[in-house]
């Protein structure tokens, strides 16, 4: 496991949370629950929507905009623009210091935006490069769905964003859930080089794991 690989121990985590019923974001809970015995979250929509075999045993149903406390931290969820049941993102609380992970966006709205304005660190969907999309391989249906205002954030998306939105307390930024085929760290990288002097920028991989990294001092 990635976690180990950082010398973190997967024992420390309390919950898991599902944003939607995708099943790159759903498939592995129940089995993962089940392993570390723990409880899921979940809205009841998302739930209903998900693939029965992915469905967890017992799970814990929330709701948008009513915050869910688990331990010491306080776990905001609020809904956005994407392609499913139920979608959220989620805005995590710890001795006041707020991250948000921020990803499966298809437009940017008012709940993300006064979201994001509370946030220390970001988890920031840079889903594609709009030319790497448009000129790629994949099919077109599927190409207008990425792009649609319920599909996926792009790297000029995010750039906009980050820019135009982010509160003066925001400086950790990890660009997030990059396509394998429509994106690349590189791509990311420039696009967002602009803003190097107001945000810590880390890239994050789907293929090792990332480095650990402190807000005020805490891991």
């Amino acid at each position: 496991m990635r976690m180990q690989q950082q010398q973190l121990n997967p024992a420390n985590i309390k919950a898991l949370f599902i944003s939607h019923e995708h099943a790159d974001h759903a498939s592995g809970s129940r089995v993962l629950a089940k392993k570390l015995n723990i409880p899921v979250y979940i809205t009841a929509r998302t739930y209903v929507a998900m693939y029965p075999n992915h469905k967890p045993m017992a799970p814990r149903f929330f709701e948008p905009a009513k915050p869910v406390s688990v331990g010491s931290l306080t776990v905001h969820p609020f809904l956005k623009n994407h392609d499913a049941a139920e979608p959220c993102s989620f805005r995590i609380e710890y001795n006041g210091i707020h991250v948000g992970v921020f990803t499966d966006i298809g437009s940017i709205c008012d709940k993300v935006i006064r979201n994001l304005q509370q946030c220390h660190a970001l988890f920031l969907e840079t889903n594609y490069d709009e030319k790497m999309l448009w000129e790629g391989k994949y099919p077109w249906p599927l190409k207008k769905r990425i792009a649609s205002d319920h599909g996926h954030l792009s790297n000029d998306q995010a750039f906009a964003l980050l820019k135009d939105h982010a509160g003066i307390q925001l400086k950790t930024v990890f660009a997030s859930h990059l396509s394998a085929e429509n994106n690349n760290p590189e791509t990311v990288k420039n696009c967002l080089r602009e803003l190097e002097s107001r945000f810590n920028i880390y890239l994050t991989s789907r293929h090792t794991a990332g480095e650990v990294v402190r807000l005020n001092g805490e891991e």
